[in-house]
């Protein structure tokens, strides 16, 4: 197994190209310098925004500003993924974190002068069609008066931003760089080195020793840590609960939900759905033992394929040709933005020494969308390609059809276009199974789909509330309280079948998305709403395939839900949450009539 390559020794056509964004980092340099200078301009309607003239002249320099330094940012910032160990791009992202302070501080006062307006004249201003751009920002404004504070105290809360984000920041510098793991050793005896991309091709290892040698390496790293990594998490909740008393939230889950305009409805529609088909689940986990002739799995048996005789595993390239092919029901325009992405240097291919974890999808309004990887030559890494090809044409077509203000979709979408791309992946690929070895394979991915998307994520929805609670009820947030709290968890979801390992309690201590509080469980509703879409497109009707293309289309122009029946789908209702079971099921039954 070849060793973690250092980041000049990747040729270039595997590295994205950010120089569309900036040429270099002289000219990152001047925009910054650019930018420094033009933020008093948003001092001159400090204090006005009591007229027509002021409101849009605001708005608009505002936006420009706003473009400006999200170039800055996120080229400062994916350069410092590249490799965290490059302290000048450090240095850039302190930098621009820094002046995003300043400009947070500067148009403070913009939604509290607003807000103090009369609601009935925003609402008559949102009609107007030189204010079409800022339509549905002046309607949220309304629905959020209650939640917004005097224009002293959003400046304060916009100073805080100076260091709020440091747990986040302190975990990802750590997990990045820092965390050390001990080597273990491969099916052949070789000494290996670990890493967080090492790690997951070493879980689907069929050498059980080799497993578990990598999940007690892995969990080792963090259990060393778990005392410095659980003040980092509970200073991160405890960053939450704050914000939520002082906008007048009565918890963190209403605060994260209502600043995206999402009802309470969806949630508990998910907990309860995913509660009730926890037998699926079970028995996936039940007939997963059965095949690898285990009396019981333990949390390292769980990303083995177990079809011991069908391996998946392709060069880049060609997991490129089947992410073409089986995304092509979307049709040649929706194909020919997925070939550039592939063709001219939007991705970001393969790991190396100080790289980021993981994958996502990420630009800028003014620039094309990036797309960074881990590419390891897995079935799960083919799948990431869709994935995030998914989130890259989300963003692609919704900041082509519409105004800066209103591009910017909320995450609560943001997992669907994403979630679609891997069913139809996974569709196209069972459709196209050369034996029954390939198609129990396909099978049990797309039950490992459900599990990790649907079941896993919510899980750790559920955790997020629990952790988030002992804060609400000035309860200490230790780690012994996590950790109970997470392995009590974790054995209702998987139950008897599965050995919930004593390390699995601080798995928490792992997860860098909970640095982004109630964010996961938009996973699990994001492969909901998927199963519904994924089903109307591959039948063939227009009409389905049109309505995801405005869904694409829609950014942030209408609250999300709203967004998503365009797709023909209405989470506030329990049908497509069935959908989804009934899909889970579905397809546990195939994979149990497999012969």
């Amino acid at each position: 197994m070849e060793q973690v390559k250092l980041r000049n020794q990747i040729e270039d056509k595997y590295k994205w190209d950010l120089t569309p964004m900036f040429a270099s980092d002289e000219k990152w340099q001047e925009e910054f310098d650019a930018l420094s200078a033009k933020l008093p301009m948003l001092d001159e309607y400090a204090g006005r925004l009591d007229c027509e003239e002021n409101i849009l002249a605001c708005l608009k320099l505002s936006d420009e500003l706003s473009a400006s330094y999200g170039e800055l940012y996120v080229y400062a910032y994916q350069r410092r993924d590249e490799d965290a160990g490059v302290a000048k791009y450090c240095a850039m992202c302190d930098k621009i974190d820094a002046l995003g302070v300043k400009l947070g501080e500067k148009s403070a006062y913009i939604t509290p002068e607003l807000t103090a307006l009369d609601g009935e004249f925003l609402l008559a201003l949102s009609r107007k069609e030189e204010f079409a751009d800022y339509d549905y920002q002046l309607c949220e404004i309304v629905r959020r008066k209650q939640h917004t504070l005097s224009a002293a105290e959003e400046k304060l809360l916009a100073g805080v931003g100076l260091f709020s984000d440091g747990f986040h920041d302190a975990f990802n510098m750590f997990d990045s760089l820092d965390v050390k793991f001990k080597p273990v050793r491969d099916e052949d005896g070789r000494r290996v080195e670990m890493s967080h991309g090492v790690y997951s091709k070493l879980l689907a290892s069929s050498d059980r020793k080799v497993r578990k040698a990598a999940f007690n390496s892995m969990f080792a790293a963090y259990g060393d840590m778990l005392h410095t990594v659980g003040q980092l998490y509970a200073g991160n909740v405890k960053k939450d609960w704050f914000f939520a008393r002082a906008r007048k939230y009565p918890d963190c889950l209403t605060r994260a939900m209502s600043g995206e305009n999402v009802p309470r409805i969806v949630y508990d529609n998910l907990i309860k759905s995913v509660h009730g088909g926890l037998k699926y689940l079970h028995g996936y986990m039940g007939w997963r033992a059965e095949k690898m002739g285990l009396a019981k799995l333990h949390m390292y048996d769980l990303h083995v394929p177990v079809v011991s005789e069908y391996k998946l595993s392709v060069s880049y390239e060609e997991a490129c040709e089947i992410v073409k092919k089986a995304l092509a029901p979307l049709g040649e325009e929706y194909l020919s933005h997925i070939r550039e992405a592939m063709e001219n240097r939007w991705i970001d291919v393969y790991e190396n020494k100080g790289k980021r974890t993981g994958a996502y999808s990420w630009g800028t309004y003014r620039s094309h969308p990036y797309v960074l990887l881990n590419y390891n030559g897995t079935a799960h890494d083919v799948f990431t390609i869709a994935h995030e090809l998914g989130h890259s044409m989300h963003s692609y077509y919704s900041d082509k059809n519409q105004p800066s203000s209103k591009a910017q979709y909320e995450i609560f979408v943001a997992e669907v276009a994403s979630t679609v791309n891997e069913v139809l992946l996974l569709k196209y690929m069972l459709e196209h199974s050369r034996d029954e070895q390939e198609r129990e394979y396909l099978l049990t991915y797309y039950l490992d789909m459900f599990r990790t998307t649907l079941f896993r994520q919510t899980q750790f929805a559920e955790f997020e509330e629990k952790a988030h609670a002992l804060a609400e009820k000035d309860m200490p947030v230790t780690c012994d309280a996590l950790n109970e709290e997470y392995l009590k968890i974790n054995k209702l979801y998987y139950g008897k079948n599965v050995v919930s390992d004593k390390q699995i309690a601080w798995e928490w201590a792992r997860i860098p998305h909970f640095y982004r509080s109630f964010y996961v469980y938009k996973y699990a509703t994001g492969l909901t709403s998927a199963v519904s879409i994924a089903r109307g497109i591959l039948s063939g009707g227009e009409k389905e395939k049109e309505g995801y293309m405005k869904f694409l289309s829609a950014g942030g122009s209408m609250p999300p839900v709203e967004i998503l029946k365009l797709a023909g789908v209405d989470l506030t209702t329990e049908v497509p949450f069935e959908n989804a079971m009934r899909e889970m099921a579905d397809t546990l039954g195939l994979l149990k009539r497999e012969k």
